[in-house]
Parts: C-alpha cells; sequence; structure tokens
C-alpha cells in the first residue's frame, strides 16, 4: 500500500513509519516539527537525541535498504495537506498529526488554543483532503483512551447499545474528557463520525491507552533510530517519568492516592495494532473503533512493579505520594473492554521484568542526559 503518516517525527509516528516501510509498503511521512518545538520551547527535551526525519529517514535507508520518504509543513494548513494527497495519492492514512500532552494543553490559554486549533485543524483538512483526493483511502485515527474518562460502568469498544423507554439504538459510548487535549480527541471523534455518515468514509479510531517502550526491531538497528523518549511533565507519560526517577535516585512521584487505573500497551504492539488495522480496513462508510490496550493496573501497582525491577538492579527506588497537579478521580472502577484488536490477530507483549529491566539499562546508558527539573509537576489543572 501506499501508506500517509501524518505526525511521522512524533513517538509513534516514526516507528510505525520504519514498521511500514520494512513490510514492504510505500510510505511517506509528514511533520512540522511541533512537537520539537513546544519541547524546546518548555525545557522538555527527550532523553535520548533524535536526528530530524530527513537525517532518520537516511539512516535508516542505509541499514535496511528500505525508502521512507519525507515532506516538512504544516498539516493544519489545507494546502500543504491537499498537495501531499494529490501528489501521493495515498491508501492508506494513519494520523498521528497532533499536540499529545494533556499538561501542555492545560499550561494557559495560548497552548489551549494552540492545541486546539492545530488538532482540530489537522484532522478536519486530513478529512476533506480523502473525500476531495482519496476517496478510497482508510483513515486510521490513534484516539485515545482518555475520550472515556473513567465511568462507573464497563468501557464498551466504541460502541453503547442503550434501550430507553422501551426502546433501543446504538450510540458512540459516552466520553467525558480530562484535559482540554483529550476533549479535542472526543472533537476529531465526532467530526470522524459525521463525515463517515455523510460522506461514506472508512474509518479506523484506535482508542490507544498510555504507550511505553524504546524498542523496536527497526529501533534496534541503530541506536540513532531510536523513538522519541521523553521523560518530562509536559511529554513524558508515567511509565517513563518513573523509570528515569528511578535511575536518577528521585523518589517516584505518585500523584495524590495512586488508585488511577489505566490501560497500557507495549510500543510494539502500536505498531502491530497500527498495521493490522491498516491490512485489515474497516468498510465503506463504518467508523470502528478498538481499545488499544493489553493490560490495566493503577499508578500504585506501576510504581510497586518500577521499584521491584530497580531493586534487584541496585537502584534502591523510593516512593513518594506528592499533591495531585490534575483533576482526576484518584480511585475509580476502571474495566474497558478491548477485543476487537486481539481478534484481528495482535499478539501482545506484557509489561514483565525483562521487559522493564531492559528500558532501565538504556536509561542508565544515557543517565547524564537526566534533567531532574524536568520532572516535578510544572503545570497544575487550576
Amino acid at each position: 500500500m501506499r501508506v500517509l503518516i501524518l505526525g511521522g517525527d512524533g513517538y509513534l509516528g516514526w516507528p510505525t513509519a520504519m514498521d511500514f516501510a520494512k513490510a514492504g509498503h510505500e510510505v511517506l511521512v509528514a511533520d512540522n516539527y511541533l512537537r520539537r518545538i513546544i519541547a524546546e520551547a518548555t525545557d522538555s527535551e527527550p532523553l535520548i537525541e533524535t536526528p530530524t526525519l530527513t537525517e532518520r529517514a537516511a539512516i535508516f535507508e542505509a541499514e535496511t535498504g528500505y525508502r521512507i520518504a519525507v515532506k516538512i509543513g504544516d498539516l493544519a494548513q489545507p494546502e500543504f495537506m491537499f498537495h501531499i494527497f494529490q501528489d501521493f495519492e495515498p491508501e492508506a492514512v494513519v494520523h498521528y498529526a497532533e499536540q499529545p500532552s494533556a499538561p501542555y494543553s492545560m499550561k494557559g490559554f495560548s497552548e489551549a488554543r494552540e492545541t486546539f486549533k492545530n488538532n482540530l485543524d489537522v484532522t478536519f483538512n486530513c478529512i476533506w483532503a480523502v473525500k476531495e483526493h482519496a476517496p478510497q483511502a482508510h483513515i486510521i485515527k490513534l484516539g485515545t483512551m482518555g475520550e472515556y474518562g473513567t465511568p462507573n460502568i464497563d468501557i464498551e469498544e466504541g460502541w453503547i447499545e442503550i434501550e430507553h423507554k422501551g426502546r433501543k439504538d446504538t450510540f458512540l459510548f459516552p466520553r467525558a474528557a480530562g484535559s482540554l487535549y483529550h476533549t479535542t480527541k472526543v472533537l476529531d471523534t465526532d467530526l470522524l463520525w459525521f463525515y463517515v455518515r455523510a460522506h461514506g468514509l472508512r474509518v479506523t479510531d484506535l482508542m490507544q491507552g498510555p504507550v511505553y517502550g524504546i524498542s523496536t526491531d527497526e529501533a534496534d538497528l541503530n541506536p540513532r533510530l531510536c523513538p522519541n523518549f521523553h521523560y518530562d511533565d509536559i511529554f513524558g507519560t508515567v511509565v517513563n517519568r518513573f523509570l528515569v526517577q528511578a535511575v536518577a535516585g528521585i523518589p517516584l512521584t505518585v500523584y495524590g492516592k495512586g488508585g488511577q487505573t489505566r490501560g497500557y500497551l507495549n510500543l510494539r504492539d502500536t505498531l502491530q495494532c497500527v498495521r493490522l488495522a491498516a491490512e485489515k480496513p474497516a468498510a465503506e462508510g463504518q467508523l470502528r473503533v478498538f481499545n488499544q490496550l493489553t493490560e490495566t493496573f493503577s499508578v500504585n501497582e506501576l510504581a510497586d512493579r518500577v521499584k521491584t525491577v530497580g531493586d534487584q538492579m541496585g537502584l534502591n527506588v523510593k516512593i513518594e505520594s506528592i499533591l495531585n497537579p490534575r483533576k482526576e478521580r484518584e480511585e475509580h472502577y476502571y474495566n474497558p473492554s478491548h477485543s476487537g484488536l486481539l481478534e484481528l490477530g495482535l499478539q501482545p507483549h506484557y509489561m514483565n521484568e525483562a521487559v522493564l529491566g531492559a528500558m532501565l539499562e538504556r536509561i542508565i546508558e544515557n543517565r547524564d542526559r537526566i534533567v531532574g527539573s524536568r520532572i516535578m509537576p510544572r503545570v497544575r489543572w487550576s
């Protein structure tokens, strides 16, 4: 297939590009380096330095013989988006091109406005580019489990059947996002659903939980092919933050009571899920939703796992509860369904001691680059 990856410079975008190219697909990545710009502006640089997209594509081609084409530009500008579609004529579009940080979206007015405009404009432009220039293309949109919030019922896979006053119908599962970033993802889903109904687009919306991992088959070929590994409070996930704190000798900072439960996913499984969705596409006029996770556990359980492995490696890990900078339930029910991708063929990798140990070893190799001041919360929801 001709696969267009929007946001190809990101933590997920770059490994996805390598995975599709290595599988024999023709790949084009597009990005405007917004994440890099924000990371520099907020002192949130990744632990491991990453070359530019063009440099990474050259390194990848030298290592494997597979080519990844690169376009640098602003996908929030319709002319740039439409030009790519007209020139490349994609058959699958993987949409990662959004400002991905919940804390950044809550930092202030300018950051909130930038998040809102970028995320909605890119999604809207992508929809219209498919509609006008590649109507048979399959959109694979990265959503987030954060769209659902933490309802006191089981979270179904995208859709729920409701019986009301003796009648039944099926609706998108109610959303209750906990940040502006997550709210833009809700709006993405609503936009896609409208255009699927109105114009028969084919869309897969992947409701992904927090992703962890540095290693993929392609990234392991050369250290300079490593995905972006952020450990700060703006772009770093709780997994990355805890692992870096363990290496740096900083107590693992559990926000509040630590009962916040989420569905987690290994980076290798993200690549599986996206390629499975692309190679087994949604039908015309279908919004297909998958909950993209493999296991659930609380922040406290995660901290205990990191401490166990860290202590085995002689790191003497401490855990400390701090005031929660976010507005969220710290103890709640959480039971999301996630069978769809398993039925497509997903073979999960779980967060075991070997996986955490390998990540800790990679961080130890780069411990001199850790900046402790980037780890503690710098953004509060109120």
